[in-house]
């Protein structure tokens, strides 16, 4: 072979290197900016599809001893667009002759909706006769939440917390038995789990149940601080679609007291404690949550330090700025 003719060979051979390098690096480029883009269509996309709602549990509020139209009032002028009051409470105003219809129209009037409501009916029990009050009970608070325009209630294990040994399967009936319940009334239960009960503590206990009722409106009322105490892991939550968690009661909780001692009244605001909101935030909206998000606290030292609407308020800001943390 000519020498000119193996010069050139040489020559096209390190510019089809070059060449080739080149390409390399513009796809390697291009790659990395398809990334970037799509992370941040992703971000964006999330964001976009999240519709998180701000909801005040009024236990936060439970210190200042207010009637239930005061509770109404501050929940609004405070920012939120849902209340999740306490059955007692609404009992309490119809006993002193309040009218639900002017609770109903004092709601709208102020532009918010009842995402749920604290009760505490015996549903669960294995006695047949207190489990039949305990329906009764229940149809009667349901009852007066289908008036003012209530969606739902919390159907914690009322009854079922001090002994063990609880047939979940039994229990699952009976949750069926009180959506069913909830279905003739319009108002849908929400299984509750309680970290305190000897029977259905556990996110994946109150799942198991939930499940096993075999309902189209089986749901959980998860809790960050119950799934803490109980001993669950919040990665549970990535087990449930936005179905399934139609209210999620958000709070925070500090790293002493330790587990083992922690009590409801040790919870504090989100973002001011160890609770990985971020995760936690993060799953829910991992298919476009639609979940109200129910500040729920029991935090004497902010009855003390604060008056009702300084506490919602400093609540609302701080669950804001937890979500965005999450999302961003």
């Amino acid at each position: 072979m000519h020498p000119d003719y193996q010069s050139l060979l040489k020559v096209m051979d390190m510019s089809e290197q070059l060449i080739s390098r080149r390409r390399l690096l513009a796809a390697t480029a291009a790659a990395a900016t398809a990334a970037a883009v799509g992370n941040a269509t992703s971000a964006a996309e999330k964001a976009k599809t999240t519709s998180f709602t701000y909801c005040l549990n009024t236990a936060t509020i439970r210190g200042h001893n207010l009637a239930i139209v005061e509770e109404i009032e501050i929940t609004a002028k405070a920012g939120y667009t849902g209340i999740e009051p306490w059955i007692s409470k609404i009992h309490e105003y119809t006993e002193s002759g309040g009218s639900l219809d002017d609770l109903r129209k004092r709601l709208k009037d102020l532009g918010l909706t009842v995402e749920s409501c604290i009760a505490f009916s015996a549903w669960i029990v294995d006695d047949p006769a207190e489990r039949a009050k305990g329906l009764e009970q229940a149809k009667r608070d349901m009852d007066a939440l289908a008036q003012i325009g209530a969606k739902r209630i919390a159907a914690p294990p009322a009854g079922a917390t001090r002994e063990p040994g609880l047939d979940l399967l039994k229990a699952a009936e009976r949750y069926r038995a009180l959506l069913e319940l909830g279905d003739q009334i319009g108002v849908r239960p929400q299984l509750e789990h309680w970290a305190f009960s000897k029977n259905v503590s556990r996110l994946g206990e109150a799942m198991f149940v939930a499940a096993e009722s075999g309902h189209p409106k089986a749901c959980i009322l998860a809790d960050a601080y119950h799934i803490y105490k109980a001993g669950s892991d919040h990665h549970g939550l990535k087990l449930l679609s936005p179905h399934a968690t139609p209210v999620f009661h958000i709070n925070d909780y500090p790293a002493n007291p330790p587990r083992d001692k922690i009590t409801d009244r040790d919870r504090v605001y989100p973002g001011d404690g160890i609770a990985p909101l971020t995760q936690v935030l993060g799953d829910l909206a991992a298919y476009g949550s639609t979940t109200v998000l129910s500040l729920e606290l029991f935090n004497p030292e902010y009855w003390k330090s604060d008056d009702a609407f300084t506490v919602a308020k400093t609540g609302l800001r701080k669950t804001k700025a937890a979500v965005k943390t999450a999302l961003t």
